[in-house]
């Protein structure tokens, strides 16, 4: 039997840095991205931080968030 993992909180007086808390991509239509599965490719249609939709060429693809694959160009 294995134990919940609970996430621990910072302590100011600690001597190590707080974990780093990136803030969540946004794209717009018209964004040129790439994927790590499709490759290059344009933001076509934005669902309000639930998901992207990209055209990749050959491929259109609804991408879900929190958009791991998926980079800015």
């Amino acid at each position: 039997m294995t134990k919940p993992t609970v996430a621990r909180r910072h302590l100011p007086s600690s001597p190590f840095k707080p974990p780093v808390t990136r803030p969540p991509k946004e794209f717009a239509v018209g964004d040129r991205v790439t994927h790590d599965e499709y490759g290059l490719g344009r933001v076509i249609g934005v669902e309000d931080k639930i998901a992207v939709l990209v055209d990749f060429g050959s491929v259109q693809a609804r991408i879900m968030s929190p958009y791991a694959k998926l980079a800015k160009l």
